[in-house]
């Protein structure tokens, strides 16, 4: 990929991160999308410098809310790329509580402002990078989607509703897309050791469970989708399309 460009928004931490990591080593440019407190900036900003001088790449990363209508054309109106290879949308933003309970429990804003985040979100960025001319023939865009949706874990309900649309938008693009030469596929990664899994209440005893029922005995890792996501930006994937893709080493099959 040395002189593509890559766009991952929700790009500090977990798969987004270890995918800028794969990417820049493989000598494609990296714009991060991004969302974090002013010690987390500073992390990312060491990480992304000395991958830039290690692999001679450009990683630009703009600190902003990547669900704000205003904030995506701000931020996309003033890229200077040309054109983005490959479009990974891993923003991670929800509410973790059950629907029903005594104690603490899902609102209608928490539903719809994890939806909007993490499932219709992707349409904005769409169709912001569109009315620039940011995606086109060959570009391919990839969203990330979980077990959770066809499988109960607790708190998990308002993020597994979000992934259910972002799966249906993603399929629905896949096709809308294609008369311009662009490509969606969906990623369903294996219970992945990021941070975000840890806020999951009891996310120790899926860890241990997952262990047990994956075939190849771990977690699948950052790195597992990153490689997953580096095969598909390459244009012998382009006649891919509209798929859902595990990645987990066939934990789903169990």
């Amino acid at each position: 990929m040395h002189g593509k460009n890559a766009l991952i928004i929700g790009g500090s931490s977990g798969i987004g991160l270890a995918t800028v990591k794969k990417l820049a080593s493989h000598g494609c440019n990296v714009t991060i999308i991004h969302r974090d407190r002013k010690q987390g900036v500073i992390d990312l900003e060491e990480t992304t410098s000395a991958l830039a001088k290690e692999y001679g790449v450009s990683i630009d990363s703009h600190n902003i809310d990547a669900t704000s209508p205003e904030k995506i054309a701000e931020c996309v109106g003033g890229l200077k790329v040309t054109k983005f290879d490959l479009v990974l949308h891993a923003v991670s933003r929800g509410n973790l509580k059950p629907f029903i309970s005594d104690g603490p429990k899902l609102s209608a804003q928490d539903l719809a402002l994890t939806i909007e985040a993490m499932g219709t979100n992707l349409q904005l960025w769409v169709s912001s990078l569109l009315s620039k001319n940011l995606i086109s023939q060959g570009s391919k865009i990839l969203t990330l989607t979980s077990e959770g949706n066809d499988r109960f874990w607790e708190g998990y309900g308002a993020v597994a509703l979000a992934k259910s649309t972002l799966e249906t938008l993603s399929k629905y693009l896949a096709i809308e897309l294609a008369p311009k030469g662009i490509s969606v596929n969906i990623i369903q990664a294996g219970v992945t050791d990021t941070p975000s899994l840890r806020l999951i209440p009891g996310s120790n005893e899926l860890i241990e469970q997952t262990k047990k029922r994956n075939p190849n005995g771990r977690l699948t890792t950052p790195e597992d989708v990153a490689n997953a996501i580096f095969l598909l930006a390459q244009p012998e994937a382009g006649w891919i399309n509209g798929a859902l893709i595990h990645v987990d080493g066939g934990e789903h099959l169990i």
